[in-house]
């Protein structure tokens, strides 16, 4: 386990150093004039300006030049100025990456929680009634636009019923708890502040139900199908044969067999959420990563951009590093191929 482990954390650095090369072309490749979003359409009549705006952020360079200076920057842990809020780029993402985390994080629960056990008792259950709820689940979790699923509910159980809280991370009447992590549950816990930590969690069930939808509805299908597809293999039917109850047949051996295919899917669908929770994030008025990376890219603020490509890209490989870890964990023949 050990050399696996390690061959994988080779290719962590590896996959890193591409993240920044995509990181810097992303940025660049970005057809709109950075001079002219933020000077304006009569930059062209004052050359002095348009110059002094190269200058400073490094436009009057060549590329490759611009690109170890991204490098530099990184070896010391800096991402550079935003052209926007003029403040290092490391801080704008302390202050809203947390967010997005708790926020996903939260996500990625719901439809754990929910689709996994719902998938596997689908399967157990074939073409009864808990099966047929469970391909519901799927068919609704996929086909409806996160958009419109945010834009109901919030409607629908806030507005109308008052089931819910509203937009925003706290309620109105609630101060931010002592920063620690960024997560205000967490703070709010660790201080012992319980009243911020209720409005906190309470803030995140409804964003996080709408942004676990479609998670859920592939978990639950993967699941099911992956489920159906273990219990019909030689072994299982041996274990049968042999006596053991049915329970401790899909506990013991069907379960983690099953499981590959629904840690891959959670993998990729957590690094989705991170960078694609934007229309969740807005239209909950959630101050995440994605409205910041939407600010930038409508404003066009490419070492903004860069730095939040950089970071998700990071993210991102770091949860496929852990799937890779748990596939060796679930299946040993995994590490010696």
């Amino acid at each position: 386990m050990a050399q696996y482990v390690t061959r994988r954390l080779g290719l962590l650095v590896v996959s890193v150093l591409g993240v920044t090369l995509i990181s810097f072309l992303i940025a660049h490749a970005v057809p709109a004039d950075p001079i002219v979003s933020n000077l304006g359409q009569q930059a062209s009549q004052r050359p002095e300006v348009v110059q002094a705006f190269k200058e400073k952020w490094g436009l009057d360079r060549p590329l490759y030049v611009q690109y170890f200076a991204f490098l530099g920057n990184l070896l010391q842990g800096e991402l550079g100025t935003s052209i926007n809020t003029r403040r290092a780029i490391t801080k704008d993402l302390a202050a809203f990456l947390p967010a997005t985390i708790e926020l996903s994080t939260t996500a990625v629960l719901f439809a754990l929680i929910v689709g996994m056990p719902l998938g596997v008792v689908a399967a157990i259950r074939r073409d009864g009634p808990v099966d047929h709820v469970a391909r519901l689940v799927s068919l609704i979790g996929v086909s409806i636009p996160i958009f419109w699923l945010a834009t109901v509910s919030l409607v629908l159980f806030y507005a109308t019923l008052h089931w819910t809280v509203g937009p925003g991370r706290l309620g109105p009447q609630i101060e931010s708890p002592p920063r620690l992590t960024g997560f205000f549950t967490i703070d709010a816990a660790v201080a012992g502040d319980w009243a911020t930590f209720r409005s906190a969690a309470s803030h995140l069930i409804l964003p996080g139900l709408v942004l676990a939808s479609s998670v859920m509805g592939l978990v639950t299908r993967i699941t099911r199908s992956s489920m159906l597809d273990t219990l019909s293999q030689d072994y299982l039917r041996t274990a049968r044969a042999k006596g053991l109850p049915e329970t401790r047949i899909v506990a013991r051996h069907a379960l983690r067999n099953a499981l590959i295919p629904t840690v891959t899917v959670l993998g990729l669908a957590y690094g989705g959420l991170l960078s694609g929770a934007v229309m969740t994030e807005t239209i909950f008025a959630w101050p995440g990563l994605g409205r910041y990376a939407f600010q930038s890219a409508v404003t066009n603020d490419f070492p903004a951009i860069m730095g939040v490509t950089f970071v998700i890209g990071v993210m991102y490989t770091l949860v496929n590093l852990v799937v890779d870890l748990l596939y060796g964990w679930l299946d040993p023949q995994i590490r010696y191929s």
